[in-house]
C-alpha cells in the first residue's frame, strides 16, 4: 500500500488550532519557536489566542499554517518510523511539502511564505480582488464562464479542488459577472468567499519578481520524498523544474483534483492530511473514492493514524 501525506493551505487556520498538540508535545512547540524566531513573530501566541482578524491576515496566516503543519509532522516523526511514498500540499501547503521532503529548511520556507503573503496582499489593493466558489459545474464549464465574464478584466479558475468544486479568482466586477453566468449555466452554488486576496490568478503576477529574488537566496536540495506539485500535477524531473513550478504557483491554478489523480495513478491508495483542519481529506474522498483518507490534526486523530499505519 502506497501512502501520500498532504499538507493544507490557507483557510485551514483557526484560533486555538492544535492546542492539545502544543500542550503535550515539546517538539511541536520547538517548531513554532524556530519559525517565530525566523520572522520575528510569536506564531504560537497568535495561533492559540488570535485575535481572529490577525490570524486571518494573509501574511500571518501563511507562516502559521505552514508551521502548524510542520509541527504535526515533527510529532508524527517522533512517534513513527513510517515515511510516506509521496507528499503534496494544497496551495501554500506545497511549501510545507517541500520542507518535509528536505528541499528547503523550515526557516527558509517560513520566511518565503511570510513574504509571499505580504506580496500577495500588496499586489492587489484591498477591495479590488476576491475569490468565489462554484459548485456543480464541470471544469470546462467554469473555464468557459470565466472567459465569457472577463471582458478585458481578470477572472480565472484558481483551485480545481474536486469534481464539481472549483474556486475562481480575479477582479470584483469580473467575478460578479462570472457568478451570474455560472448560475445561468446550472451551478448549484456560486458565492463570494471571505478572502481579501485573489489567489492563483494573473493579478498576482507582479508579485512574482520580488518572490523570485527571495527564492534565489534559498539553497534548494533534491527531494528525499517525491513531491507532486500543484502547477503541473506531476513530480518534477529536476530542481530547475521544481523551482520554476514553485514560482508559477503564485499566479497559476491549483490542480488539486489532477494531483490526487496523479498519485492514484502512481499506486497511492492511502492519503493522510497532516496539519490543521481536514479539508483535504474531505476533497480526497470525492476524487479517489476507493482510497483510504485520514486527517491528523490533534492528539486523538494522531493516535488513530498511528493505529492504522504501522
Amino acid at each position: 500500500m502506497k501512502t501520500a501525506f498532504m499538507f493544507p493551505g490557507q483557510g485551514s487556520q483557526a484560533v486555538g488550532m492544535m492546542s492539545d498538540v502544543l500542550a503535550a508535545c515539546p517538539e511541536a512547540e520547538e517548531i513554532f519557536d524556530r519559525a517565530s524566531i525566523a520572522i520575528d513573530l510569536d506564531l504560537k501566541e497568535i495561533a492559540l489566542s488570535g485575535p481572529e482578524d490577525r490570524i486571518n491576515q494573509t501574511a500571518i496566516t501563511q507562516p502559521i499554517v505552514l508551521t502548524a503543519s510542520l509541527a504535526m509532522w515533527q510529532v508524527w516523526q517522533n512517534r513513527s518510523a513510517f515515511v510516506p511514498d509521496y507528499v503534496c500540499g494544497h496551495s501554500l501547503g506545497e511549501y510545507t511539502a517541500l520542507v518535509v521532503s528536505r528541499v528547503m529548511t523550515l526557516e527558509e520556507a517560513v520566511r518565503l511564505v511570510h513574504l509571499r503573503g505580504q506580496l500577495m496582499q500588496d499586489a492587489v489593493p484591498l477591495g479590488q480582488g476576491a475569490m468565489a466558489a462554484l459548485l456543480g459545474l464541470e471544469d470546462e464549464q467554469v473555464i468557459a464562464v470565466c472567459e465569457q465574464a472577463s471582458q478585458g478584466e481578470v477572472v480565472a479558475a484558481a483551485n480545481f479542488n474536486s469534481p464539481g468544486q472549483v474556486v475562481i479568482s480575479g477582479s470584483n466586477a469580473a467575478l460578479e459577472r462570472a457568478i451570474n453566468l455560472a448560475k445561468e449555466a446550472g451551478a448549484r452554488r456560486a458565492a463570494m468567499l471571505p478572502v481579501s486576496v485573489p489567489c492563483h490568478c494573473e493579478l498576482l503576477k507582479p508579485a512574482g519578481q520580488a518572490l523570485a529574488e527571495e527564492m534565489a537566496k534559498v539553497d534548494f536540495h533534491d527531494p528525499v520524498i517525491p513531491v507532486v506539485q500543484n502547477v503541473t500535477a506531476s513530480v518534477p524531473q529536476n530542481l530547475d523544474e521544481l523551482k520554476s513550478n514553485l514560482l508559477e504557483h503564485l499566479y497559476s491554478p491549483v490542480r488539486w483534483s489532477a494531483s490526487i489523480q496523479t498519485l492514484a495513478g502512481l499506486g497511492v491508495t492511502r492519503y493522510v492530511e497532516c496539519g490543521p483542519g481536514k479539508v483535504l481529506a474531505g476533497l480526497g474522498k470525492r476524487i479517489a473514492r476507493d482510497a483510504q483518507h485520514m486527517a491528523m490534526n490533534d492528539i486523538a486523530s494522531l493516535e488513530a493514524v498511528l493505529g492504522e499505519i504501522k
